[in-house]
């Protein structure tokens, strides 16, 4: 057997339990091994039945006394009842619910271990479905047991029997970090680490195993990260702008810079004016005024004489800043055009000659500017909008219209800068922190099932008022999986309750045109209440919508109710959010707190990050990253610091790992990154 053998050269191994791995991304033995436990279960010290405790996972080694079935070839579910006892004079009754498939691996008399949750049913112990082994048996439930992430269809004792059954190759796996990092770093061997994952003999292994492994994981993504900064940062820029000009556009403005625009202006200013291509993120929460300093930087690099360009992650987001755009810019002389991949041909080739001939200076548009045929005449600025929209590569795709294109892409999901460091790791960071004077605090609120009606009446006074509503929930149709409301029964619930008002269903199922022309009729005011799912977390600017409902709020994390929540408190009316709470739990509880109490986005992120962690948060896919296997960027941060540390090294005296010492790095970054970055080594 050799590393990259099929996973189907393992006994047991068929089509089909094939298809189940290849869902999980495991197709070779090595993928197998490469696979790494999500934790481990303590089973090294066997506990006397008289001092077992309800409510735990236990060990126990017991004998069977005797064996309760009654089930028939037709009746196969009948339970499978084991009154057992050990040397402590304790005694419990290990239950099998349809025990048929292994009644006959019991007999009275004999001795087995058995591991699992211990409970209590009517003054009695129970185990109910314990993991088991027979005294005698050569594969025993006892020691430092590994838990893996879960595989539909293959369980935890197949997939247990897969790593063993591979233990022969880890032998073969050697060193392969460059020159004398081992020794720096104190790094285990790796066919050490690899055995010790899957195999330890206690926890110190275990620790020595994880650091190793976790090292490896994020030297190869800090250095693919890195690779991709080094090659921005070569570019030379030929768009060197001179940022003076904004102060004309600036003071056309009805209103003062906050202190956060003006910090960020600064950062922005000096990149422009360097040698280098800009190439800086500018995070703010809603309502901060990035769009007003993406305007500024837009206005200089015209005035400069070149071309910007801005995208948008939708068509109606996009239009929503060519209206803002045209409204701020034209009355300055700023030739603006819009570019979607809806408009017609001849529009759309009209559009583009003008673009090519230099008539048009700003153009605003989605997806549809990455396209081929799109060609401008003197590009010296690219903006892209709600950055976790885009990928890595398609930022890369717009910047490539031209020659040290300055970058600048703006999201208003909050992220704690430790964090944004290493999601966004090609990118210089700018954060506005500030929000503009006279800005209404959302009224945060939670309510429960029983004051749905009173919320109701509420709502209803204020879209008599004039005002428009939100409703939002966690899912499209009903669910016999999930119990949480649906958009599709709200809006049939509240059809009956709002008579008199108008109302729309949105969702991501429904077709993009028509979704569109939903958004618009709301915007427009010829819908009173929204009834949507999470699909309206980035939209477009409403001033009149006052309230933001959110059903079953227990079902959200907390970045991203205060993204919906941003959806009001654009106008000059006071606004509202209902927190739903549907299912009472500590960190329910704990979020809908922090809500009320807080609308400091920054915060509320760093708040969700100690809740959750970051692998619920952020879908590392939207932010143009890889999936880890065993790191974790926070609660690993020190271990990063010293990748981030190594992979400067390395690339310093190798920029594209073309050195024989670092061809296996150079194999782990590419295979890490895959097709979804750019990545030139």
């Amino acid at each position: 057997m050799e590393l990259s053998d099929s996973v189907t050269t393992l006994k047991g191994i068929g089509p089909k339990k094939a298809e189940l791995l290849a869902g999980q991304g495991i197709f070779t033995l090595n993928d197998i091994i490469m696979r790494f436990p999500r934790k481990y279960e303590d089973r090294r010290e066997i506990i006397p039945v008289s001092e077992l405790q309800a409510g735990k996972d236990q060990l126990i080694h017991v004998k069977v006394l005797s064996r309760r079935y009654s089930g028939f070839r037709y009746k196969k579910k009948s339970p499978l009842l084991l009154l057992c006892e050990d040397d402590s004079g304790g005694r419990i009754e290990v239950v099998f619910f349809n025990g048929a498939y292994i009644a006959n691996l019991f007999n009275a008399g004999a001795e087995y271990t058995f591991y699992g949750r211990v409970t209590e049913n009517r003054g009695a112990l129970q185990m109910v479905h314990p993991e088991f082994h027979r005294k005698g048996d050569p594969d025993d439930i006892r020691g430092i047991i590994p838990v893996y992430p879960g595989t539909e269809g293959i369980s935890q004792n197949e997939y247990r029997r897969m790593v063993r059954a591979c233990e022969p190759l880890i032998d073969g796996i050697g060193e392969w970090l460059p020159g004398d990092l081992p020794e720096r770093y104190r790094l285990a061997d790796p066919a050490f680490a690899v055995r010790n994952i899957h195999f330890p003999d206690d926890e110190k292994k275990i620790r020595q195993a994880r650091y190793r492994l976790i090292f490896d994981e994020l030297l190869t993504l800090e250095t693919g990260m890195l690779s991709i900064r080094g090659q921005i940062a070569d570019w030379k820029s030929g768009a060197v702008i001179d940022p003076a000009p904004a102060d004309e556009f600036v003071k056309t403005l009805p209103f003062e810079l906050t202190d956060g625009q003006k910090e960020a202006w600064k950062d922005i200013s000096d990149d422009l004016m360097s040698h280098k291509a800009m190439n800086r993120l500018i995070q703010g929460d809603v309502g901060s005024g990035k769009t007003v300093i993406a305007e500024m930087a837009m206005f200089a690099a015209v005035k400069s004489g070149y071309q910007a360009v801005m995208m948008a992650p939708t068509e109606i987001l996009a239009k929503q800043h060519f209206k803002t755009l045209t409204d701020d810019l034209s009355m300055l002389g700023i030739r603006i055009a819009i570019l979607t991949g809806s408009m017609k041909q001849k529009n759309k080739n009209e559009t583009l000659k003008r673009l090519a001939d230099g008539d048009i200076d700003v153009l605003i548009g989605t997806h549809a500017l990455i396209e081929p045929g799109v060609q401008f005449h003197s590009l010296g600025l690219a903006v892209t909008d709600e950055q976790h929209r885009f990928g890595v590569e398609q930022r890369h795709m717009l910047s490539g219209k031209g020659e040290g294109i300055n970058i600048m892409v703006m999201t208003a999901t909050p992220i704690p800068r430790t964090l944004a460091v290493i999601i966004y790791g090609d990118l210089d960071i700018s954060q506005i922190h500030t929000m503009p004077a006279g800005r209404k605090k959302i009224i945060t609120k939670v309510a429960h099932p029983e004051d749905r009606m009173v919320m109701y009446d509420f709502v209803k006074k204020k879209m008599r008022q004039g005002q428009q509503a939100y409703v939002v929930a966690p899912l499209i149709s009903e669910s016999d999986k999930i119990d949480a409301n649906s958009a599709e029964e709200l809006f049939d619930e509240l059809s009956d309750l709002f008579r008199g008002f108008r109302l729309a269903l949105l969702h991501g199922s429904i077709d993009p045109a028509e979704k569109d022309r939903i958004m618009t009729d709301f915007a427009d005011h010829k819908i009173d209440m929204l009834i949507s799912t999470v699909v309206i977390e980035i939209g477009i600017n409403v001033p009149n919508a006052t309230v933001m409902v959110i059903e079953n709020c227990e079902r959200f994390g907390l970045a991203q109710m205060h993204q919906l929540r941003g959806r009001v408190g654009r106008g000059s009316e006071k606004s509202y959010c209902f927190l739903v709470m549907e299912h009472e739990s500590d960190i329910a509880l704990q979020r809908a707190a922090i809500l009320e109490e807080s609308s400091d986005g920054f915060r509320i992120a760093e708040e969700d990050l100690r809740l959750r962690g970051p692998g619920e948060i952020f879908g590392t896919k939207q932010h143009g990253i890889p999936e880890l296997n065993i790191s974790d960027l926070v609660s690993h941060a020190d271990v990063l610091e010293k990748a981030k540390q190594a992979a400067q090294d390395i690339l310093h005296d190798d920029p594209h790992l073309t050195a024989d010492q670092d061809q296996a790095l150079k194999k782990r970054v590419r295979n890490m990154f895959g097709d979804d970055i750019h990545l030139e080594l």
